[in-house]
Order: C-alpha cells, then structure tokens, then sequence
C-alpha cells in the first residue's frame, strides 16, 4: 500500500465527522454515510454506473466509473427522510401532506423536503471542505450515487458520492467526455 494511501482513508472518516456533526434543519439527522475502501464493492459501484450509462445513453456516467476506479476510496453521503419539516412552503414541488406519496423507483426517491436537501448540500459541503484542507483530490459525483443507491450499497432516498484520490495530478478535472 502507498503510504498515502492510508492518509487517504483517514481523510474520508474526517470528512464522515464533518458530515454527521454538520448544522441540520430542526436539529433532525437523516444523513447517511457510508465509507467504502473495498476494491470489490468499489469495481460494482463502477460496472452498475456502466450499465446505467447504457441504460440511460449517458456517457457521463462510464467517464466517470473509470475515475471511480482510479479512487483510494469513496465516501457516499446521502439523506434519508424522516418526512417533511411541516412547513408547508413547497420548496420540494409538494405540500407536506403529498410529499408521502413517494416514488423509490427512480435515480432517487422523491418528493422529498428540500430542507433535508439542504441539509444534505450543508454536509456534502462539510466534508468536501476537509478533504480540500487535507489536500486529498475529491469530487462530488452525483453518478456514483445513483448507482451506489441502485445496487443497496448505502440506504438513502438520494445520494452523493465523493471519490479520493492522492496522486500526483488531480484524476477528477481534466475528464474526457
């Protein structure tokens, strides 16, 4: 193993502490985060968002499995709702009452409060920070996520994945396609 390598995985339960200890709507917690370091469950996430990327005629999605693929690790951050915040406001394109009628069988489950999708942004954001302190090369791929979700990897109504990487040159910008 590089010796950076193991930098890499502290770096990610950093990012996880900054995520969970992150400001939330009403001091309600419903993010998820899951931590992955297995090369085998890592090589999965990338073959289902190949297979999406067909499914859907997405490019995207297999440019991004090969940066996947090229990750130390990959940090999931999602929001699993406890419900609306009871506000009412129709951020989230519902009333309160509507948005239990949910639809799971989509990239991500739905309606769902868009405080809690705030919060979610508000603890992407967190963790994203301390990789970027750390000087860990990251990305927020909303590709990862669809397929991480799609295959039970993390339980969450919609996720987020985050890749890290220590290299010489960032793998995450200078994407083809």
């Amino acid at each position: 193993m590089r010796p950076e390598s193991e930098g890499v995985r502290q770096a990610a339960r950093l990012m996880a502490v900054a995520a969970r200890t992150a400001p939330k709507t009403r001091g309600i917690d419903d993010i998820v985060i899951e931590i992955v370091e297995d090369e085998d469950t890592l090589e999965k996430i990338a073959e289902r968002m190949e297979e999406i990327a067909e499914e859907k005629g997405a490019d995207f999605f297999k440019r991004d499995a090969e940066c996947l693929r090229r990750s130390e690790c990959l940090v999931l951050i999602g929001v699993k709702s406890s419900g609306p915040c009871g506000l009412n406001c129709g951020m989230c394109g519902a009333s309160c009452d509507d948005i239990e009628e949910r639809s799971a069988d989509v990239e991500f489950a739905g309606p769902i409060c868009g405080f809690k999708l705030i919060d979610l942004g508000i603890a992407l954001g967190s963790a994203a920070k301390v990789a970027n302190d750390l000087v860990v090369d990251n990305r927020l791929m909303y590709t990862i996520g669809v397929a991480a979700r799609s295959l039970g990897v993390v339980d969450a109504d919609v996720v987020i994945g985050i890749p890290l990487s220590a290299t010489g040159k960032n793998i995450y910008f200078d994407r083809e396609g």
